[in-house]
């Protein structure tokens, strides 16, 4: 069993940055991922992180947001440059998946608004 934690979320204006985390206990040898769903659409795929550190990225964030992990602290994160407003969305965090696809635990979540 893997239970996920996020933080990091908040109020940011166009162009600034955020850092979100999560914090997983039980194994660390999954992929790990971030999701993020936007009121009135579906949950889609922000990047993902294998256990070897290998990476995958939306088209919509490339060069912009950067996925990493520590595993010895069993905690992912997610460096957000030059924000938008269409990044508003509540950011999950997920992991036992693949590169492409979720897996089956999930974070509570935490909210993302970038906003003037």
């Amino acid at each position: 069993q893997v239970q996920l934690v996020e933080s990091g979320g908040g109020l940011v204006q166009p162009g600034g940055s955020l850092r979100l985390s999560c914090k997983a206990s039980g194994s660390n040898i999954y992929t790990m991922g971030w999701y993020r769903q936007a009121p009135g659409k579906q949950r889609s795929l922000v990047a993902t992180i294998t256990s070897s550190r290998i990476t995958n990225y939306a088209d919509s964030v490339k060069g912009r947001f950067t996925i990493s992990r520590d595993n010895a602290k069993n905690t992912m994160y997610l460096q957000m440059n030059t924000l938008k407003p269409e990044d508003t969305a509540v950011y999950y965090c997920n992991a036992g998946g693949n590169s492409w696809r979720a897996g089956q635990y999930w974070g509570p979540g935490t909210q993302v608004t970038v906003s003037s």
